[in-house]
């Protein structure tokens, strides 16, 4: 599973891009995420450096700038700061002044395990938001920009940390060994309306399909079949909640490009959490019978080609998903976001 594109490093498109991006906030109207980095992030890997500057102009009107600051995090106080959206600002200086002090990696394995329980807060885009820093980083030069990039992601983490309520297995069923079964077995939420929080606090059962192994290479292996299982079920399901189901796909995704950069001893609670975001997502938003959906009859690089002129944040984020899969299931996926979502025009 391995992305169609490298993020362009010699232009210092992405850089300027995220210079302009961090003067703003990470939310909007109090709630609503700002997908400029990761839209933006995805854009210039898969070739689309060129749109990227545009794209943010049209943006721009969606952001806003980046709450004052309240009292500084410390070493001391921070638990009682993990979880409030008050904080941000605090949160971000925070992660900026620990990612100065030390290597990023350090920063990011020292708190990984204290947000992966909070995992779907903020409907899961902070650590999609962190996925996407982190694979920047893996795989290009660790700019100034970038850097900062990954603390702004985890302190929007810190700030929107939210455990999900306690589940259990169906009674009388035996977990399913495949992440499809899984996610067909996650059952609905009684009632599908209203917000994602509304949705997630009636979470009551679902399969308990990550297991609780603790062999490294079969968590990784396991968390590519989910992302890989996800990803294929939006073909069929996303007419549901075009927008929001993406993140059934695109939160186990950026756990898996984050394992890398982890100590392996991290990767099998990875899977877990990464597990529980996905089927939350399923059991929030998915409808309870899937459509049929046509072939993509295109290559990847013309499917995201069409993603990126679509504009929506979201339909690029899940084609970049799809491209990471890259099967013909995923592609035709990609195609269904790109008809399913609204156009940013």
């Amino acid at each position: 599973m391995e992305a169609t594109g490298t993020a362009d490093d010699t232009t210092g498109t992405l850089d300027e891009a995220l210079e302009r991006i961090h003067l703003s906030g990470p939310e909007r109207e109090g709630w609503l995420s700002n997908h400029a980095p990761m839209a933006v992030e995805a854009l210039v890997r898969h070739g689309q450096a060129r749109t990227a500057h545009r794209w943010l102009d049209r943006y721009r009107d969606k952001l806003e700038a980046m709450p004052g600051p309240d009292t500084p995090v410390t070493a001391g106080n921070w638990r009682a700061a993990l979880g409030d959206p008050r904080r941000i600002a605090d949160w971000a200086r925070h992660f900026e002044r620990e990612t100065a002090e030390r290597p990023w990696r350090e920063v990011l394995a020292e708190w990984w395990p204290r947000l992966l329980p909070g995992i779907a807060g903020g409907a899961t885009h902070p650590v999609i938001r962190v996925g996407h820093a982190v694979r920047t980083l893996l795989t290009t030069e660790p700019t100034g920009p970038r850097v900062t990039e990954l603390a702004h992601a985890l302190g929007y983490w810190t700030a929107r940390h939210r455990p999900l309520p306690e589940t259990r297995p169906p009674a009388g069923t035996t977990s399913p060994t495949g992440a499809a079964a899984a996610l067909d077995a996650v059952p609905a939420v009684p009632d599908q309306s209203g917000g994602i929080e509304h949705r997630l606090r009636q979470l009551t059962v679902f399969p308990a399909w990550a297991g609780t192994g603790t062999d490294p290479e079969a968590a990784h292996a396991r968390l590519r079949e989910l992302v890989t299982a996800s990803t294929h079920r939006y073909a069929g399901f996303g007419h549901g909640a075009p927008v929001m189901l993406v993140h059934a796909a695109t939160a186990p995704n950026a756990v898996l490009r984050t394992l890398p950069a982890l100590p392996r001893g991290l990767w099998a609670p990875s899977l877990g959490a990464a597990w529980a975001a996905s089927a939350a997502v399923t059991a929030a938003y998915s409808p309870a019978e899937p459509v049929p959906y046509a072939p993509a009859g295109q290559t990847p690089e013309e499917i995201f080609e069409r993603a990126a002129a679509h504009g929506d944040d979201h339909t690029i984020k899940f084609t970049d998903t799809a491209l990471d899969v890259g099967d013909g299931t995923a592609l035709a996926a990609a195609v269904r976001s790109i008809e399913l979502n609204v156009p940013f025009l």
